[in-house]
């Protein structure tokens, strides 16, 4: 089979396993954003509650411009208020005198406030501007909080009633949230630990991630080279979609091409939609194997992610990859590493991301839009081979997308298991027959 035609069986059978599975993840089984709605107090006409989202993925996360949240009321409530958050529209307000509610459309969408607002208009866990990091990346900002004071809603538990038709972009699309559903109020400890709060009342919204609901096509693509074979194993053709100028102008645009910064700053240009470099592939991340040493009891890989996205710097990346040997992780150079196992006692499967202040941040594409890093394993003689690909990746992730892999026949072989090495291998034998069966009849 053509690599061409590989693609897009791949992409079919991405599409038809995204429909069908939906959100589940087999890295990250149980992994979604769990929506806290804690009524905290009543009010004359409503009630205050504390809206926190909690990311319990692994390896995914909110990066810059942030989440936005939205919802439908159930009857006609408005936000009087809000602290740590704000509504993006604020809506026909007119039929109020005096006191002017902060927003009162029906399905509002609410956004973080950035970095530097001032603190009386935030609360914990607030104002980050939407970013929220993975549970194992950073757990301490996988949590994002804000207080709203809702009005002319109920002012008691058989009264109020849950927010429906939940909305999560983070920022794009890719996220399903379900009803909300009634659960034991949440418990809260005074700062000095010693006495516990309630909420007077608790909704649980669950979203969880397709990334076919993301994207249509892929994110991202993985190469493969070796030190024991010249061959390079490109990202598969077409991988991410292909170059069509004629039909999709603009879809791509050359490094350097005299239009390139015109693309960039395109007004008309969606800021989510990437703007990808013109390769076979067209995919924004190429994520790249190189097993680059092979010592007695240890072996050496080499792994480079580069950006060929002029829209995009990605803040706190991180790539999840699977293999075998990562059971007997040596030392890893210049990224973080912390092992996921999703099967229990299995231990193959690594996430990794950069440095902070150091390769925390992939920029965009050009000279600088690269990271790249060693990985040293120990081997294990029960099951360690070079043969028949075992050295290369089972699957990688990068930001929580599955990334298009080679086809296995493709991998580089080893020069004595190469199946285009075994008939040359086959000459000097029957040279030495031919030699054999001249000396009998001559003797």
């Amino acid at each position: 089979m053509s690599p061409l035609a590989f693609s897009l069986v791949a992409f079919l059978a991405f599409a038809s396993l995204a429909s069908t599975s939906e959100a589940y993840d087999p890295l990250d089984p149980n992994g979604n954003i769990t929506i806290k709605w804690d009524i905290m107090q009543w009010t004359p006409d409503g009630y205050v509650a504390v809206v926190t989202m909690y990311n319990y993925q692994q390896y995914r996360h909110i990066q810059a411009p942030g989440w936005n949240l939205g919802w439908t009321w159930a009857k006609k409530e408005i936000i009087w208020s809000m602290v740590g958050a704000q509504a993006t529209e604020q809506g026909d307000c007119s039929k109020f005198k005096g006191n002017i509610p902060h927003c009162c459309k029906k399905s509002p969408t609410v956004v973080d406030l950035v970095p530097g607002t001032p603190y009386n208009m935030q609360i914990a866990n607030c104002c980050k501007g939407g970013v929220i990091s993975s549970w194992v990346q950073d757990p301490a900002n996988a949590v994002s909080s804000f207080q709203i004071s809702a009005g002319l809603a109920g002012t008691s538990k058989k009264t109020v009633r849950a927010p429906k038709n939940f909305t999560l972009r983070a920022p794009g699309p890719g996220y399903t949230c379900g009803a909300a559903k009634d659960v034991s109020p949440s418990t809260f400890l005074t700062p000095d630990g010693r006495r516990k709060t309630h909420a007077l009342k608790t909704w649980n919204i669950s979203c969880t991630y397709s990334q076919f609901l993301a994207q249509k096509t892929p994110a991202c693509c993985v190469s493969l080279s070796s030190f024991y074979n010249d061959t390079i194993v490109n990202c598969l053709t077409c991988s991410c979609g292909c170059q069509n100028n004629l039909t999709q102008p603009g879809s791509c645009v050359e490094p350097d091409s005299p239009y390139l910064a015109s693309a960039v700053n395109d007004p008309s240009r969606s800021s989510y939609a990437p703007l990808v470099q013109c390769t076979s592939h067209m995919c924004p991340i190429r994520v790249h194997w190189h097993v680059k040493l092979n010592y007695k009891e240890y072996w050496r890989v080499k792994i480079a992610i580069t950006n060929f996205n002029y829209h995009m710097n990605y803040t706190q990346w991180n790539l999840v990859i699977q293999h075998p040997n990562f059971d007997n992780l040596t030392q890893l150079f210049s990224f973080n590493y912390k092992s996921i196992a999703p099967y229990g006692d299995i231990n193959d499967t690594a996430m990794l991301w950069g440095i902070k202040y150091y390769n925390d941040l992939l920029t965009e594409a050009g000279s600088y839009g690269n990271v790249q890093s060693e990985i040293l394993f120990q081997k294990d003689p029960s099951f360690f081979t070079f043969a028949k690909g075992w050295a290369f990746p089972r699957r990688v992730y990068f930001n929580g997308d599955n990334c298009v892999m080679p086809p296995p026949d493709a991998y580089p072989w080893l020069p004595n298991s190469s199946p285009r090495s075994r008939f040359p291998s086959a000459i000097p034998v029957a040279l030495l027959l031919a030699a054999l069966t001249l000396l009998s009849i001559h003797v």
